[in-house]
């Protein structure tokens, strides 16, 4: 597994968590179809999150918030009207959130949790 991979992983892990901690309740991890893969799928009361996730372990490149752009915004809202049809249910609203994940060396990780910002 590559670096990249086992950060990407191990942010998804935080993510989940900080997002279960904070009173979500995760539906579904890593959906994919051929089109793509969602992140985290979660429930927030009646509002279907979808959730991408970004991880970096600095910020040399940017915020990792920042790596979400218009092109990835909108296959994520694709992808997430996708996972709608084939997971029928019952959702006052649907919500596009961004968690960022920046891991530091021998200290947790900060996460940040970006509520409908897709």
């Amino acid at each position: 597994m590559s670096h990249n991979s086992a950060l990407g992983q191990y942010g998804e892990r935080v993510a989940a968590r900080a997002l279960t901690d904070a009173g979500f309740d995760v539906i579904d991890t890593n959906w994919r179809c051929a089109r793509g893969e969602i992140d985290i799928v979660a429930r927030d009361g009646a509002t279907l999150v979808i959730c991408e996730v970004k991880t970096r372990s600095s910020t040399a490149f940017g915020d990792p918030a920042e790596a979400v752009g218009s092109v990835k915004a909108r296959r994520l809202r694709g992808l997430g009207l996708q996972w709608l049809a084939e997971h029928p249910g019952q959702w006052e609203t649907i919500r596009f959130d961004v968690v960022a994940v920046l891991t530091r060396d021998q200290a947790p990780a900060q996460v940040r949790h970006l509520r409908g910002v897709l």
